[in-house]
């Protein structure tokens, strides 16, 4: 199932990577793949979240932070940033919401056997956004927004979240860095931007163990970041028995990105969806929700999605 929201920055900052036309590659994309995916993925439209729900995640501080800077750019009728990476525009408050409210809704959806598996084609990312702070394009934090929700659920105990964005996701490892019941697990560049993600770093006090970061060296062959992740993954299998996997589907670490330099292909992607789906089945049973993170060379993005879905669509079946 492909679960996506239309909310979108209307206005686009000359040069900035994270811009509505990333979407809208995606959906072309999905709209040529059509005839092969229809009878088995169901677009949906997902109400956006309430605010209030954001502070699952988020300080009360962060979350006016952000409204207050949308509204000025309501007013002004101009982009406004938030740092020198993260704009916002008259459309970035409605956008967020409807990124946050398309996880929580995919998440329902899944662990009401609705559907087997859901991908959210959202932006903005959010998995750079901490409890307190918004950056490297994020406001909010939808899959770290997706796995609390998720925690209320009755039978869910345990979340994995695996994040192979080329950029380490800081936000939601410093989100659940205490958290014994999600596990983070973290393929990214280094060094690269935001600078976070050391191996050492694996948890603290409750959370010891449940984070593990895989820095890698740009230029490697692709297979060299297919098996690290996977082994990390095994790794994490071992010590932690998730009841729902979540994935940040960051496709900047394709080999045509222009902002990273890892090499993988639309193969590459596909084996590791494939992957990740197989050795979580056992506890996981194909509860699988995947997020649209980065991704900016927008006729890559539209490839890789198109080849995530499938994959999908196939290993949950």
């Amino acid at each position: 199932m492909a679960l996506k929201t239309v909310g979108l920055f209307p206005l686009r900052l000359p040069g900035h990577p994270e811009h509505q036309g990333r979407l809208r590659a995606v959906m072309s994309a999905l709209e040529r793949a059509l005839p092969e995916l229809h009878q088995d993925v169901t677009p949906v439209v997902p109400e956006s979240a309430d605010p209030a729900l954001t502070e699952l995640v988020h300080s009360s501080g962060h979350v006016e932070r952000v409204r207050a800077a949308c509204e000025r750019a309501i007013e002004t009728g101009q982009i406004l940033r938030l740092d020198p990476d993260t704009p916002v525009s008259p459309g970035s408050w409605d956008a967020a919401l409807a990124a946050a409210g398309c996880g929580v809704a995919a998440v329902d959806a899944v662990l009401a056997g609705e559907y087997r598996a859901a991908f959210c084609v959202v932006r903005p990312p959010g998995h750079h956004a901490t409890r307190d702070r918004a950056m490297g394009f994020c406001l909010f934090n939808s899959i770290a927004l997706a796995a609390r929700h998720a925690l209320t659920r009755p039978g869910i105990e345990r979340v994995l979240i695996v994040d192979w964005d080329v950029h380490h996701g800081n936000g939601t490892q410093d989100i659940f860095y205490e958290d014994p019941s999600v596990f983070f697990l973290s393929m990214h560049q280094h060094p690269l931007f935001p600078g976070t993600g050391p191996a050492h770093e694996r948890g603290r006090g409750a959370g010891e163990g449940t984070t593990l970061n895989l820095p890698m060296p740009a230029g490697l062959a692709p297979q060299r970041y297919v098996d690290t992740l996977l082994d990390g993954l095994d790794d994490a299998l071992d010590r932690f028995a998730p009841d729902l996997t979540l994935v940040s589907a960051g496709f900047d670490a394709g080999a045509e990105d222009p902002l990273g330099g890892f090499t993988l292909t639309e193969a590459d992607f596909a084996a590791l969806a494939h992957e990740v789906v197989e050795r979580t089945r056992p506890t996981s049973r194909n509860r699988v929700v995947s997020f649209l993170e980065g991704g900016y060379n927008p006729d890559e993005l539209g490839r890789n999605v198109v080849s995530h879905l499938k994959v999908l669509r196939d290993a949950t079946a």
